[in-house]
């Protein structure tokens, strides 16, 4: 698991071809055994592999998602914020397992952000992406994931990037003093 880690960066920039149905089935697992609070597994997952769609997707803000229109798939993790007050954390738990699961299979993925972000002036990211697939409104939004095999290498990080100050033993972090 630490070498993916070590390996696993954002990709933005994929070829062009369609992901094998065994592949998808596997982040459709990967998905599916995340874990969630109290078991609740308040999530849901919208795999996107329709083109036309995927552009319409990469519209959901004005920034930072334009790569999502020439992935070959795209997933939306949502959750039902009725069924948990910790759907948040739950989607971001299934939403790294799946991209540490493509990473293990020889893809490449991206987190984009749709909490909290607007799609104009009015509307927001979430109530674009819900209008678009027809979600009702007590489904909420956390990410997109962009899936597909990379176009572009890019090399881990180094050991000597990580900031070390940011780990602390038996001490209060620095922004709590």
């Amino acid at each position: 698991m630490i070498e993916l880690l070590r390996a696993r960066r954002s990709i933005r920039e994929y070829e062009d071809r369609a992901i094998e149905p065994e592949k998808v089935e596997l982040l459709k697992e990967a998905a599916l055994r995340s874990p969630s609070s109290r078991n609740i597994d308040p999530w849901e997952f919208v795999l996107v592999d329709d083109r036309a769609l995927l552009k319409k997707l990469s519209h959901c803000k004005p920034h930072g998602v334009d790569f999502l229109a020439r992935a070959p798939l795209g997933i939306v993790i949502c959750a039902d914020s009725r069924a948990s007050d910790v759907w948040i954390e739950d989607c971001s738990i299934a939403a790294i397992l799946v991209q540490m699961t493509a990473q293990s299979i020889g893809l490449g993925s991206c987190w984009i952000q749709v909490r909290n972000r607007m799609y104009d002036g009015v509307m927001s990211s979430e109530q674009y992406i819900q209008t678009l697939l027809a979600i009702p409104e007590h489904m909420k939004v956390e990410c997109l994931i962009a899936v597909g095999y990379p176009a572009e290498r890019r090399e881990p990080l180094p050991a000597e990037s990580l900031k070390v100050a940011k780990i602390r033993m038996n001490e209060v972090a620095r922004g709590e003093r």
